[in-house]
């Protein structure tokens, strides 16, 4: 007969929670980093819309609740914008909207966009006309002119705040109520947590109790959460490639990198996917690469990313001549 004395079945009791524990572990970490799978849609969109090329784009990749995709060019066409299927629809509005955002308000929907080198935040009609400009604020002590102004990102909080990322001017992130005027700023130059090095991107994320500002800290390599007093909270993911923008949908922020690379983050801040991973160091990052170079699946300067409905990823991408791509989700 085998033994139950206390003294002999204590060492398996031990062992045998030791194993559930580690396995519970595991299961939950399995759960948590499941990875999402994509692949790439080849020439999914019109390569001449609107019968030329995209042209020069320095901008992000929006969709609207129909599907329409949203590009912002640096072109005299402003923002061109696609249908689901990848055809060509129309083009409007104003050039040089570097980040934005879709909002829906009272069933209408509206862009925020930040225009960086025209010193501006823009309220638009999907159709491009515009609702509203707000320029640089002087009571805020920070310029010494307008043009000091350079925003790169705006988004809006649930009760209308508007938050304006200026990463390609004073490096802080700067707080409006919902009639635009000045609040605060926070942040400023500096590469320890708390300070920005270019804060590229921004967006409103209310996947928790509480709403957050989620900001791409570029020249940092890291994202990370601030309260909507303008408080530091925590990174989220570092040693990024220059993370230029996010996106929220559902359980997931997607983060388009400069540095030839997209990554898909969940709400506990794990890695869940990266797509278009470019190991040729220097098309990352490149301006000029020409179309010669391009590879279907490899990125190599995305700037705006969005995910669809169904789980797909847009990209589109720094680039002289306009380069856009399509990863599908696998299910």
């Amino acid at each position: 007969m085998f033994s139950t004395h206390p003294s002999t079945m204590k060492p398996v009791m031990t062992s045998l929670r030791t194993a559930l524990l580690c396995f519970t572990t595991f299961a939950a970490f399995a759960i948590q980093a499941a990875e999402l799978k994509y692949s790439i849609a080849p020439n999914y969109f019109e390569e001449t819309p609107g019968g030329e090329r995209l042209g020069a784009c320095h901008g992000g990749a929006v969709i609207d609740k129909a599907g329409n995709i949203y590009i912002t060019t640096d072109t005299v066409r402003g923002i061109v914008v696609f249908r689901p299927d990848g055809k060509f629809l129309r083009a409007g509005g104003p050039m040089r909207i570097h980040g934005l955002e879709i909002r829906e308000e009272n069933g209408v929907e509206y862009i925020y966009g930040a225009r960086p080198t025209d010193h501006q935040v823009v309220k638009l009609k999907l159709s491009g006309e515009t609702e509203w400009t707000l320029e640089f604020p002087k009571e805020s002590g920070l310029y010494k002119e307008p043009r000091g102004f350079n925003p790169c990102a705006v988004t809006v909080a649930p009760d209308g705040s508007i938050f304006v990322a200026d990463g390609y001017g004073s490096n802080y992130v700067l707080k409006f109520d919902k009639d635009r005027k000045f609040v605060k700023a926070f942040g400023g130059p500096g590469e320890e947590e708390g300070k920005f090095k270019t804060c590229h991107g921004i967006s409103i994320d209310t996947r928790f109790e509480k709403p957050l500002l989620l900001v791409c800290n570029r020249n940092n390599n890291r994202v990370e959460h601030w309260d909507l007093e303008g408080n530091f909270v925590k990174v989220i993911q570092k040693n990024l490639r220059m993370p230029a923008a996010v996106h929220i949908r559902g359980e997931y922020a997607i983060f388009p990198e400069l540095q030839g690379r997209v990554t898909v983050i969940d709400k506990s801040g794990a890695i869940v996917a990266q797509v278009g991973d470019n190991p040729n160091e220097k098309q990352r990052a490149n301006y000029g690469l020409p179309i010669s170079e391009w590879r279907a699946g490899i990125c190599n300067s995305p700037h705006g990313a969005s995910m669809d409905k169904e789980g797909n990823l847009i990209v589109s991408e720094w680039s002289q001549f306009g380069h856009l791509h399509k990863f599908l989700l696998q299910k």
